[in-house]
Protein backbone atom coordinates (compact mmCIF):
# COMPACT_ATOMS: atom_id res chain seq x y z
CA UNK A 1 0.00 0.00 0.00
CA UNK A 2 1.18 3.50 -0.68
CA UNK A 3 0.22 6.72 0.93
CA UNK A 4 0.87 10.04 -0.03
CA UNK A 5 0.78 12.43 2.58
CA UNK A 6 0.92 16.72 2.38
CA UNK A 7 -1.20 19.55 2.04
CA UNK A 8 -3.53 19.40 -1.52
CA UNK A 9 -2.52 22.46 -2.78
CA UNK A 10 0.89 22.08 -2.31
CA UNK A 11 2.19 22.39 -6.49
CA UNK A 12 5.25 19.77 -5.14
CA UNK A 13 2.23 17.22 -3.88
CA UNK A 14 0.50 18.12 -7.07
CA UNK A 15 3.84 17.14 -9.27
CA UNK A 16 4.19 13.83 -6.75
CA UNK A 17 0.23 12.97 -7.29
CA UNK A 18 0.60 13.43 -11.26
CA UNK A 19 3.64 11.44 -11.70
CA UNK A 20 1.97 8.46 -9.78
CA UNK A 21 -1.30 8.43 -11.77
CA UNK A 22 0.98 8.70 -14.86
CA UNK A 23 2.94 6.05 -14.18
CA UNK A 24 -0.56 4.17 -12.64
CA UNK A 25 0.50 3.92 -9.36
CA UNK A 26 -2.42 3.05 -6.67
CA UNK A 27 -1.82 5.31 -3.95
CA UNK A 28 -4.14 7.33 -1.09
CA UNK A 29 -3.55 10.93 -0.25
CA UNK A 30 -3.66 12.01 2.66
CA UNK A 31 -4.56 15.53 3.62
CA UNK A 32 -2.96 16.69 7.01
CA UNK A 33 -5.16 19.95 6.84
CA UNK A 34 -8.54 17.42 6.50
CA UNK A 35 -7.77 14.16 7.32
CA UNK A 36 -5.55 15.10 10.39
CA UNK A 37 -2.52 14.29 11.95
CA UNK A 38 -1.59 12.49 15.28
CA UNK A 39 1.25 12.52 17.73
CA UNK A 40 1.78 8.52 17.04
CA UNK A 41 2.27 9.31 13.16
CA UNK A 42 4.84 11.75 13.68
CA UNK A 43 7.03 10.23 16.20
CA UNK A 44 6.76 7.13 13.60
CA UNK A 45 7.84 8.79 10.84
CA UNK A 46 10.55 11.16 13.06
CA UNK A 47 12.15 7.47 14.05
CA UNK A 48 12.19 6.62 10.63
CA UNK A 49 13.58 10.08 9.29
CA UNK A 50 14.98 11.85 11.86
CA UNK A 51 13.07 15.38 13.21
CA UNK A 52 15.26 17.72 11.32
CA UNK A 53 14.32 15.81 8.04
CA UNK A 54 11.26 16.19 8.90
CA UNK A 55 10.89 19.83 9.46
CA UNK A 56 10.45 22.04 6.82
CA UNK A 57 12.69 25.07 7.39
CA UNK A 58 12.07 26.21 4.41
CA UNK A 59 8.44 27.51 4.83
CA UNK A 60 6.89 30.72 5.40
CA UNK A 61 5.78 29.15 8.63
CA UNK A 62 9.27 28.44 9.83
CA UNK A 63 10.46 31.32 9.43
CA UNK A 64 7.72 32.89 11.03
CA UNK A 65 9.46 31.32 14.37
CA UNK A 66 11.27 33.63 16.77
CA UNK A 67 14.71 33.22 16.78
CA UNK A 68 14.91 31.39 20.20
CA UNK A 69 12.14 28.79 19.20
CA UNK A 70 14.41 27.84 16.08
CA UNK A 71 18.01 28.11 18.43
CA UNK A 72 15.94 25.52 20.73
CA UNK A 73 14.55 23.07 18.47
CA UNK A 74 14.87 19.50 19.63
CA UNK A 75 12.67 16.40 18.65
CA UNK A 76 9.85 17.38 21.22
CA UNK A 77 9.08 20.86 20.89
CA UNK A 78 9.65 20.25 16.62
CA UNK A 79 6.58 16.98 16.85
CA UNK A 80 4.76 19.85 18.95
CA UNK A 81 5.52 22.29 16.32
CA UNK A 82 4.61 19.91 13.46
CA UNK A 83 1.40 18.86 15.22
CA UNK A 84 0.14 22.66 15.60
CA UNK A 85 1.49 23.61 11.90
CA UNK A 86 0.96 20.64 10.02
CA UNK A 87 2.94 23.19 6.66
CA UNK A 88 5.82 22.90 8.75
CA UNK A 89 6.20 18.87 7.82
CA UNK A 90 8.06 18.61 4.69
CA UNK A 91 6.17 17.50 1.78
CA UNK A 92 5.62 15.21 0.23
CA UNK A 93 6.10 12.09 2.63
CA UNK A 94 5.66 9.02 0.66
CA UNK A 95 5.17 6.06 2.36
CA UNK A 96 5.35 2.99 0.53
CA UNK A 97 5.96 -0.85 1.53
CA UNK A 98 6.96 0.56 4.92
CA UNK A 99 9.55 2.66 3.47
CA UNK A 100 9.77 6.18 4.62
CA UNK A 101 10.40 8.74 1.45
CA UNK A 102 10.33 12.85 1.54
CA UNK A 103 9.98 14.93 -1.53
CA UNK A 104 9.56 14.78 -4.78
CA UNK A 105 11.95 13.83 -7.50
CA UNK A 106 11.03 12.21 -10.53
CA UNK A 107 13.97 10.19 -10.65
CA UNK A 108 13.68 8.94 -6.95
CA UNK A 109 10.45 8.05 -7.69
CA UNK A 110 11.56 5.96 -10.27
CA UNK A 111 14.01 3.92 -8.11
CA UNK A 112 11.23 3.28 -5.32
CA UNK A 113 8.71 1.60 -7.67
CA UNK A 114 10.99 -0.15 -10.53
Amino acid sequence: MTTLYGIKNCDTIKKAKKWLEEKGVQYTFHDYRVDGLSRDFLETAEAQLGWEQLLNKRGTTFRQLSDEQKNSLNKDNAIDLMLSHPAMIKRPLLITNNAYFLGFKADQYEEIFA
